[in-house]
C-alpha cells in the first residue's frame, strides 16, 4: 500500500522482494527530482571501491564514491549541503543540494574546506520515466518514507541503513532486516 508519494527529498527504500537486482537489492534512494517527466535520484548505501582520486587524479583526496543507480554509470554526480560554497546547486530539500561548480568543488577540496561529511559523490543515478516510479510502487518495489536524517543523511552507515530502515517500518519488515541478502543461504 502506498501512504506517501514520491517527492523530492524523500527516500525509497527497497522491499525485501528485490533480489538479484545489483543496484536496487537492499538499496535506499534519495529522490533529487520527481516530476511528471518522471524521477530521479541516489542510491544512498552502494560504496563502490573506488575514491575520489581515482577518477580524478589531481584530487589526491580519499573521497568515497557511491553506486548512484544504473543510469549514466560513467558520470560522476555530487549531492551536498553546502550551497553558499558551491554556486549553481539545486536544492533538493531539507538542506540537500544537487550538483554545482565542480571546479569550485576540485578547489575546495584541495583547500580542505569540505570533509566527506558534507557532500557525497557517485557514479551514475537511478531513473524512472514518467509512469515507471509509480508502476513499481504499485508492485511493491519501493516504500516511500519521509528523510527524517534531512541533511545528516550523509552520516549514516551505509552497511546498515537499509536494514535500520526494514527496522523502523516494523511488522514483517523487522523479519526481513535480519535475513541473508540472498534467502537462498538461508
Amino acid at each position: 500500500m502506498i501512504s506517501l508519494q514520491p517527492s523530492k527529498g524523500h527516500l525509497l527504500v527497497a522491499e525485501p522482494s528485490i533480489i538479484g537486482d545489483v543496484s536496487f537489492n537492499r538499496s535506499v534512494v534519495l529522490l533529487a527530482d520527481h516530476s511528471d517527466q518522471g524521477s530521479i535520484g541516489f542510491i544512498m548505501n552502494k560504496p563502490l571501491e573506488y575514491f575520489l582520486a581515482d577518477l580524478v587524479p589531481e584530487i589526491e583526496v580519499e573521497f568515497k564514491i557511491y553506486n548512484g543507480g544504473p543510469v549514466e554509470q560513467d558520470n560522476l554526480y555530487f549531492i551536498h549541503k553546502i550551497p553558499d560554497l558551491i554556486p549553481n546547486s539545486v536544492e533538493i530539500s531539507s538542506g540537500i543540494y544537487w550538483g554545482g561548480d565542480f571546479t569550485i568543488v576540485s578547489k575546495l577540496i584541495l583547500d580542505d574546506k569540505i570533509t566527506p561529511n558534507e557532500i557525497r559523490f557517485f557514479l551514475g543515478y537511478s531513473g524512472w520515466d514518467s509512469k515507471q516510479l509509480n508502476e513499481e510502487l504499485k508492485a511493491n518495489s519501493w516504500v516511500i518514507v519521509e528523510n527524517n536524517y534531512k541533511k545528516n543523511i550523509f552520516g549514516k552507515s551505509y552497511d546498515t541503513f537499509w536494514k535500520e530502515k526494514m527496522i523502523e517500518l516494523g511488522g514483517e519488515y523487522v523479519l526481513w532486516s535480519n535475513a541473508p541478502e540472498n534467502p537462498a543461504y538461508n
